[in-house]
């Protein structure tokens, strides 16, 4: 793992702490193993009860042990040492290995996804219905849900022009959306969310109503063009996305200007708040010289 592409969250399940690793570079959270055990078992000694598994599933030929990363973590006794860390999809695989009643809510909780997916698959409309409920919960008005719904059809109307003028890989669409993104806001999708504070997050589901419809613009004018121009290759379409960004971005002045306020927000609508622990560390040391 790179240092330099790695921060720090904690307190992810229950009251137990679960360090954990966001690798930008991957876009891909990782967590310690020995947590995980120590919130799983209450075990005394979460480190020996790990390398005991360890152990026993290298033995049986366990494929997740061998995707083990590693990263230092400061420990209680303030040295940096070394932890075991796996990422999402192993750790649901390492939680299947280790018995504890603890593990039967996230077995119950990832049989259930199969489930839904299945249900939706005969009736759509349970999975409109699931976002709509997914927002309300999370206090959007109904206003901005219907933005953000027609958004998501907008959305589609475009990647689907986009595929009818030659774009095919996943690459290029991220190309082109950060095009829009840059068209209008200065900023390409990453750097924006870095703005607002969010790693794997949505974007939109953390904007104002004002950044929904300004996004909203740019990717209808880009679909719009596109439709009557025909680009074809990454190219092509890259100058059209610019140019629907612009339009946005037209709008995103005259609004500013009227309303004396910006249009981009550093707002998120999380209910959390990401800790950089390595941060606060170079804090303490810069205190300490002063």
């Amino acid at each position: 793992m790179d240092n330099n592409k790695i921060e720090t969250i904690s307190n992810l399940f229950e009251d137990k702490e679960i360090r954990s690793v966001w690798d930008s570079e991957k876009e891909e959270y990782f967590f310690s193993v020995v947590d995980v055990i120590s919130a799983l078992t209450d075990s005394k000694d979460a480190a020996h009860y790990w390398r005991t598994l360890k152990s026993r599933m290298i033995k049986e030929g366990n494929q997740t042990v061998t995707n083990c990363d590693t990263f230092k973590f400061k420990a209680k006794d303030g040295k940096m040492r070394k932890t075991d860390m796996l990422d999402m999809r192993n750790i649901f695989r390492l939680i299947e290995s280790v018995p504890s009643p603890k593990a039967e809510p996230f077995k119950i909780w990832l049989a259930s996804l199969g489930k839904e997916r299945v249900d939706e698959a005969f009736d759509p409309e349970i999975a409109v219905n699931r976002a709509i409920d997914y927002y309300r919960n999370k206090g959007y008005s109904d206003k901005w849900i219907s933005e953000r719904l027609n958004g998501i059809l907008n959305r589609k109307k475009l990647t689907d022009t986009w595929k009818e003028n030659g774009i095919t890989k996943n690459y290029e669409y991220a190309l082109l959306t950060n095009e829009i993104y840059k068209g209008w806001s200065g900023m390409r999708a990453s750097e924006y969310k870095k703005l607002k504070g969010l790693r794997k997050e949505s974007l939109r589901d953390n904007m104002t109503d004002i950044e929904v419809a300004l996004t909203n613009l740019g990717e209808i004018a880009t679909r719009d063009i596109a439709r009557e121009e025909r680009p074809q290759g990454l190219k092509e379409n890259l100058n059209v996305a610019k140019r629907g960004g612009g339009v946005a971005k037209g709008a995103k002045n005259l609004y500013e200007k009227e309303t004396k306020k910006s249009a981009i927000s550093k707002s998120n609508s999380l209910n959390y708040k990401y800790i950089d622990e390595q941060k606060q560390i170079e804090d303490k040391k810069g205190k300490k010289d002063e």
